[in-house]
């Protein structure tokens, strides 16, 4: 018998930069684009993703490394529970683009917590949010993965997020020298917060056409890094956490106008010439805007608290050559 399952894709409110450094945190949103994965047990592994065009079973493969080490990963974690291995044909569709090119909505992340659900689906083992991405994180750190995790954790627990991020190295070497079991019972030190905003307003994502920044310049970027930009941006990160659990708009549009700011000083390849535009939109509206992610490209968000405000927003955003990507209300009348 076939199962099916899906991930969403996810999107920075604030915090992206400063959440690799251990102990800061981040708001994330989870946006329902999904990545579909279909899974049923066959004589043979065989795994397929509409991302390459070739199937392959657990002979490594560099294009599909990712996937067969989520599968080595989940299998030793099985094995961890005493259930009996069986091999399962997996088919994992729903590339993260539009027109063939990538929207930034997706991640590593995305890949490796679809193939997590789906082993878990098929052996009929009930993960919660935590366990997934505690399993997703460690595919990925045992990689070698540097990330900050925020991305995982958000496609995991499917929702507006608070994300503190853990020593990853720290968690890396343990998994290098510990079994599985122990190193995915320990505490890592992370802190997941889910929010529910107590404010009714439009969550609006914009998007570039563009690719974000490459990783020479991403990494130009994390060396510019600050102390004086991780407490910052850890207090308006804050801020706006609880603006939104309190329903105070001032404060929220205050908080993303400074995380954007911060951003903004911290490297000039973060708005390019589309987001600065896209942040420009919100100018005199009861709405605020900002660069989502690695900057430079992909995607931008907005909230606005007025629907009037959402479509002159909107128009302006196409005039600039920028596409509404999503659009979701928010708030107490969910």
């Amino acid at each position: 018998m076939t199962k099916t399952v899906r991930t969403c894709g996810k999107l920075y409110l604030a915090g992206e930069y400063s959440v690799l450094t251990a102990g800061q945190g981040a708001i994330l949103k989870n946006i329902p684009i999904y990545m579909m994965g279909k899974i049923h047990f066959s004589e043979r592994y065989q795994l397929f993703s509409d991302m390459f065009d070739h199937t392959v079973d657990l002979t490594p493969d560099d294009e599909y490394s990712l996937i067969q080490d989520t599968v080595a990963v989940m299998n030793e974690f099985l094995q961890s529970r005493s259930i009996s291995l069986r091999p399962f044909s997996l088919t994992i569709t729903g590339k993260m683009e539009r027109g063939g090119k990538k929207i930034g909505l997706g991640s590593s992340g995305s890949v490796v917590v679809l193939t997590i659900r789906a082993i878990a689906v098929l052996y009929d083992l009930a993960l919660s949010a935590d366990e997934t991405f505690k399993l997703a994180a460690y595919v990925l750190l045992k990689r070698g993965d540097n990330g900050s995790m925020g991305d995982v954790a958000c496609i995991a627990y499917e929702d507006l997020i608070y994300y503190q991020s853990f020593d990853r190295k720290r968690i890396a070497e343990q998994i290098n020298e510990s079994p599985l079991k122990q190193v995915i019972s320990q505490d890592w030190g992370y802190v997941i917060r889910r929010i529910q905003p107590q404010l009714t307003f439009d969550f609006l994502v914009g998007w570039t056409k563009e690719p974000a920044i490459s990783r020479d310049l991403i990494n130009q970027v994390k060396s510019a890094i600050s102390s004086s930009f991780l407490t910052q941006t850890q207090e308006e990160v804050l801020r706006l956490e609880k603006a939104l659990l309190a329903g105070e708009k001032e404060i929220m549009k205050e908080s993303l106008e400074k995380v954007s700011h911060l951003l903004a000083e911290l490297s000039p390849a973060i708005y390019n010439e589309k987001l600065r535009a896209l942040k420009r939109a919100s100018q005199g509206l009861d709405c605020v805007a900002k660069s989502s992610g690695a900057g430079g490209g992909d995607c931008g968000i907005a909230l606005s608290f007025d629907s009037q405000a959402s479509q002159i927003l909107v128009e302006r955003w196409q005039g600039a050559g920028i596409d509404l990507l999503y659009k979701e209300r928010w708030g107490m009348d969910e």
